[in-house]
């Protein structure tokens, strides 16, 4: 009998996880504005839960492969909250949002596929992310000598998960502990703040994204809080009236906020630019080496056949009429009131799937070989957003030109044309982010000897659950804490809505040329700063070393509270793994093997935990808004009243440290090789 690969047991089991990971990305992606690959935890997940049915390595791969789709696709709330920031939704409709993500991302899957052969099976591209996968699957399987790794990873994911959620509801519902401390001080009338958070889910997210991020993201805050907040501050004479906590605040969410978003643009299309030149070459040589080779769907044998140019072309257009249908739709609801004709509307309509086609192929194809390069992670989506925002504004603004846009454009300040612009853009990310998945999970089966059009089939699968789950976790989350200067209901604590940064961007750029509003002043400023840092970044690669300039911009746009906290997971990795390598050392110096041969598992072990910390902060994040939103009351599941807050703060840090010491005691306590 051959090896079990798509089956229906893993398709749930895989539908399963892919709900679960898109709502905990969703949160985190509205906090912090990063989401984290679900690849390797649905992997463990999947072998540990299979293992008792029989399951291998080839059913273990599809499952996650169908799962990878929740840490892609929910990177649509990248743009999607836009629409809610802007006032056009005043929450968000099931169908709209499910059509577009689910169209995008099966797009970005049918993208992709013609350049496998090319970009994957024939390339020397390392794919990390991909490769990693595999040997995940390969160590959980036994492969690797490692056959009990994978109840291993799985105990740290749940555990991790466990202590996540149980301090979440914690300080998040119960109140019990405090959430964050700030110190806010002036010298003269410069204003400055000291801020850190004791969210668990940014200290796992520190923890992977590393040291020299975390720093850099440190380094924003230091600029935003240290240097651009007090020289504003100073510079701009205090309203009376007005504390100095709400003043600097003010500040920073109106002018600072927008220097972040000068270098965190900068820093994007730097990216791209640095990119162009493999990415041009690369393509030459995926398109040649296709033309020399067999038909998409006619594979010599079987871990080499795509699903057929039949079912593409099919499954393609009918994606591309869905795509027509939710942008006239889109369009319909608020031209039609406005008089508009229908043949106008869908023109515009046809006109933007032809934009989404077109230039969704290339950044498809674009994303891949980045992908491939530098792994999904890492890929500038960031600046794809910024260029589709710039691209689609270019593209109506033409045709306002030439008297093809109906009037309904420029009525009500413009609003259907900004809202146009972030409901394109959407779809166009939506592709992106998929076809960098895509061809990372093409590599981990190429690596374990799976289908390839079954990793299709699987992947397409993923899009449509993601799909479904996007829209109500949205509006559980923005129902129960409102977004940064949208807040569903008066009242509401404006400190603990989520920050949604990306959004809160994409928005105020579609906005600003539109309407032209924007404050240059700042936007230069930034994009000046990250020039100079770009340079440094530069200077410093001669050394060996870097400064990640976008996570620098970032540091300056989100709250401190989410970058500091970020920085505190990143250092823990940083001391870990400096750690578990002078224990290497150790062991090569003393014998020809290393003294700990658990030593793989270990680092493993610290990435579930890390994940798990992700995971449970997340999911408790989506249950309390649940509650929220049904009882309609932030304070719920409080326990304690406003006079109770100074205690929470120093029970929260207390609380803080111990699990974060626990946390590197975990990863580092030696254990006996099973």
């Amino acid at each position: 009998m051959p090896p079990r690969e798509l089956t229906v047991r893993g398709l749930l089991l895989g539908a399963l996880l892919t709900i679960v990971f898109t709502a905990s990305n969703i949160y985190l992606g509205l906090r912090i504005g990063l989401t984290f690959a679900s690849s390797i935890p649905a992997a463990v997940i999947s072998m540990a839960a299979l293992r008792a049915f029989g399951g291998g390595i080839l059913e273990n791969n599809m499952v996650q492969t169908q799962a990878s789709a929740a840490g892609t696709l929910s990177s649509i709330i990248f743009v999607l909250p836009g629409l809610v920031m802007i006032g056009y939704w005043q929450g968000f409709p099931f169908w709209p949002v499910a059509a577009i993500c689910g169209a995008g991302g099966m797009l970005g899957v049918l993208f992709t596929i013609p350049l496998r052969r090319a970009l994957v099976t024939g390339s020397t591209l390392p794919y990390p992310e991909g490769t990693a996968a595999a040997e995940v699957l390969r160590a959980g399987s036994g492969e690797a000598g490692h056959g009990a790794g994978a109840e291993s990873g799985l105990r740290a994911l749940v555990t991790g998960s466990a202590v996540s959620a149980g301090f979440s509801l914690l300080s998040g519902g119960l109140r019990v502990l405090g959430d964050s401390a700030s110190l806010t001080f002036s010298a003269g009338s410069a204003v400055f703040r000291l801020s850190t958070g004791f969210s668990l889910a940014l200290v796992g997210a520190g923890y992977l994204v590393g040291i020299v991020g975390g720093l850099a993201m440190l380094l924003g805050a230091a600029l935003s809080w240290l240097v651009a907040v007090p020289v504003l501050t100073a510079l701009t004479p205090r309203p009376a009236g007005v504390d100095i906590v709400t003043f600097a605040t003010g500040l920073w969410s109106h002018k600072v906020r927008l220097i972040g978003a000068g270098t965190i643009a900068i820093a994007a299309v730097w990216t791209l630019l640095n990119l162009l030149g493999p990415v041009a070459a690369g393509l030459r040589v995926a398109l040649r080496a296709g033309r020399q080779q067999h038909g998409a769907g006619a594979g010599d044998t079987q871990t080499d056949r795509d699903l057929s140019p039949r079912v593409i072309g099919v499954l393609g257009a009918a994606l591309l009429a869905c795509l027509l249908a939710a942008f006239g739709a889109f369009l319909w609801q608020d031209a039609a009131a406005a008089g508009s004709p229908a043949a106008a509307l869908l023109g515009v309509a046809v006109v933007c799937v032809v934009f989404c086609a077109l230039f969704g192929f290339l950044v498809a194809a674009a994303c891949g070989y980045m992908a491939g390069i530098v792994g999904s992670s890492a890929s500038p989506i960031s600046g794809i957003a910024i260029v589709a925002v710039l691209l689609v504004s270019l593209l109506l603004l033409t045709l306002d030109a030439l008297g093809l846009l109906p009037g309904a454009f420029d009525a009500n300040g413009r609003r259907l044309a900004i809202g146009s612009v972030l409901f394109v853009t959407s779809a166009v990310l939506a592709s992106a982010t998929i076809s960098n998945d895509n061809l990372q999970d093409l590599k981990t089966g190429q690596l374990v000897g799976a289908t390839p059009w079954r990793q299709q089939v699987a992947l397409l699968a993923g899009c449509v659950v993601g799909a479904a789950v996007i829209a109500p976790v949205l509006n559980l989350l923005y129902g129960a804490y409102g977004f940064a200067g949208a807040l569903p209901r008066p009242g509401m604590d404006p400190t603990r809505a989520l920050a949604a940064p990306q959004a809160l961007l994409l928005s105020t750029l579609a906005r600003g040329i539109f309407l032209h509003q924007l404050d240059w002043t700042m936007v230069l400023i930034g994009v000046a700063l990250g020039a100079l840092l770009v340079g440094a970044d530069g200077w410093l690669r001669r050394g060996g070393r870097s400064l990640p300039v976008l996570a620098v911009g970032i540091g300056l746009y989100l709250p401190p509270t989410v970058s500091v906290t970020l920085v505190v997971g990143a250092v823990l990795s940083w001391a870990i793994n400096r750690a578990l390598s002078r224990r290497e050392t150790t062991g090569r110096a003393l014998a020809p093997m290393p003294a700990d041969p658990m030593l793989d598992t270990t680092r493993r072990r610290g990435v579930m935990l890390a994940s798990g910390f992700i995971v449970g902060e997340s999911l408790m994040g989506v249950a309390i808004a649940a509650v929220i939103g049904g009882t309609g009351s932030e304070n719920a599941l409080a326990v304690v009243g406003p006079g109770f807050a100074g205690t929470a703060t120093w029970l929260g840090a207390g609380a803080f440290v111990l699990v974060c010491a626990g946390f590197a005691w975990t990863i580092l306590r030696r254990r006996v090789p099973a």
